[in-house]
């Protein structure tokens, strides 16, 4: 199934029991909230789905993978409501990740910024090439990473989740990533990226579907209350981003755009 539209595209593709999910918007993949709420249908309709067992996330083009939550969104946020339902987002998505019967396979062929990072934490195992380097500039801009953060700090720990955000206008390389354990392996080139994510796919979805479900469960054990938790991370940040700092700060990067 395929949807272009100007908030950007999604599109599925189901073959030999693994569905590959591709997201894509002009502004370096970023997502406005009509595209997260899509991907969070379509991530809980594959969850039921007989045909899949396994799912492979990935982004358009060959150059970044996703740049978080929409700019243009952000700034138009004019009360706490709005904000709350803005931030919910990508909660909404990394919960339906979460609570996905299949697991998730992150193919990652550029940088991720802010909630792309959480995508990628959000998966259950994720690859990428040399050019996928990390940021989480969110506490440049006034706000934080703060409904991303429980998903990746399950990945690459307390530690780590500080040098991200604390250091939050330094970009950190594929390598750091992978040696914190957000990236399994990392390539030279995307073509080497393919073919290590095909191979897995295929192997996966060649096991026991009930192994496969149960497992899932255990790697993601102790995180029912995301559901709450993460929605309420979403309207701290939804509040800090109405804040005179934060409105001067984005005034300031807008200019810059």
């Amino acid at each position: 199934m395929t949807t272009t539209r100007p908030n950007g595209s999604l599109y599925t593709s189901i073959q030999n029991n693994i569905a590959t999910l591709k997201f894509g918007h002009p502004a370096s993949n970023s997502f406005p909230t009509e595209l997260l709420d899509r991907l969070t249908k379509e991530l809980d309709q594959l969850s039921v789905n007989k045909d899949v067992k396994v799912i492979v996330l990935k982004s358009e083009g060959e150059r970044a993978f996703c740049a978080g939550a929409s700019f243009d969104e952000l700034v138009a946020i004019s009360n706490l409501a709005e904000g709350k339902a803005f931030f919910s987002g990508f909660a909404n998505v990394i919960n339906a990740m979460r609570r996905c019967s299949k697991l998730i396979i992150g193919r990652v062929q550029g940088k991720a910024v802010g909630g792309g990072v959480g995508l990628i934490a959000a998966c259950d195992y994720a690859m990428a090439t040399v050019d996928a380097a990390v940021k989480l500039s969110e506490l440049t801009i006034g706000i934080g990473p703060f409904v991303i953060a429980p998903a990746v700090e399950r990945k690459i720990g307390v530690a780590g989740l500080a040098e991200l955000t604390l250091a939050g206008h330094e970009w950190r390389n594929a390598y750091w990533a992978k040696d914190k354990g957000l990236y399994a392996k990392v390539f030279d080139t995307t073509a080497a990226l393919d073919t290590e994510v095909d191979l897995l796919a295929e192997k996966l979805a060649s096991y026991n579907v009930e192994a496969l479900t149960e497992m899932k469960e255990v790697l993601w054990k102790d995180t029912a209350h995301w559901d709450d938790l993460l929605i309420h991370r979403a309207e701290v940040s939804g509040r800090l981003v109405l804040s005179e700092a934060t409105k001067k700060a984005l005034a300031k990067f807008k200019d810059r755009k």
